[in-house]
């Protein structure tokens, strides 16, 4: 089934086009990361499936009710930022209360609701203590748990793990397909790490230039380039990558 359908949406800023009559689906309880260089036009598609901009022209389509003009709060999407928009002042039980009590009439409701996701994200030991004690994958998993607390039928990630270490990236990226198997959460996922992209998704967006240059799945857009950009941003960065590994540790991949 289809839980978000993009039909030709364009951006245009300043006389230039960012997003280029673009349309794509999103079928329900997927995967899918939106891949590209800075400057492509993915943040920009972001900013208006979540509402926080408007497009040129298009439509978005949520199960086959158009919400291009819906207020952000009115569309059954939550976003995770890469920055974690964490309140510092705040303890990591009240960051995740802090919406659900704007929706719970019941506070013990949203409390218990809120340690639930808490434990999800396995931060139940630190509910305590406040961003700065926190290290980035943590808040980073405070900011998932406040997002999912809500119940969203889409989750959008705005490149998440670019301020992670390696280590903090690989466990967050197994939560993360954890959390989407057990929820069934369609989730959109922007970045610009081949590599990431790949390992989380259903299938992969590649943009270029505000243009949809092959939408498939991982396999297909490793053994089929659509074109030579893909080869050359996807497909060459991906065997240069394996080829290091393997001069570096001595092991054939």
């Amino acid at each position: 089934m289809v839980n978000l359908e993009i039909k030709d949406l364009t951006k245009v800023y300043n006389k230039k086009t960012v997003l280029d009559n673009i349309s794509f689906e999103v079928k329900d309880g997927e995967f899918l990361s939106i891949l590209g260089p800075s400057g492509c036009g993915k943040t920009t598609l972001l900013k208006i499936l979540i509402g926080i901009e408007n497009p040129t022209s298009g439509r978005i389509l949520k199960k086959e009710k158009d919400i291009t003009k819906l207020d952000s709060s009115k569309r059954g999407m939550g976003i995770v930022f890469q920055n974690y928009a964490l309140f510092p002042n705040m303890t990591v039980l009240d960051n995740v209360m802090y919406a659900l009590n704007l929706k719970l009439k019941n506070k013990e409701e949203a409390k218990k609701e809120a340690l639930k996701m808490i434990k999800v994200v396995n931060m139940e030991e630190h509910i305590k203590k406040y961003p700065h004690e926190l290290s980035g994958g943590q808040q980073q998993r405070v900011a998932i748990a406040r997002t999912l607390a809500l119940k969203p039928d889409i989750i959008l990630f705005d490149e998440p793990m670019s301020a992670l270490d390696a280590d903090n990236r690989l466990g967050l990226r197994k939560e993360l397909k954890d959390i989407q198997k057990k929820f069934k959460t369609t989730m959109i996922y922007i970045t610009h790490d081949q590599e990431e992209a790949f390992s989380l998704s259903d299938r992969v967006m590649v943009m270029n230039n505000g243009n949809i240059e092959q939408l498939d799945t991982p396999n297909k857009i490793f053994n089929e380039p659509a074109s030579d950009y893909v080869k050359k941003f996807v497909t060459n960065h991906l065997i240069e990558k394996v080829s290091s590994i393997e001069k570096c540790t001595g092991i054939d991949l």
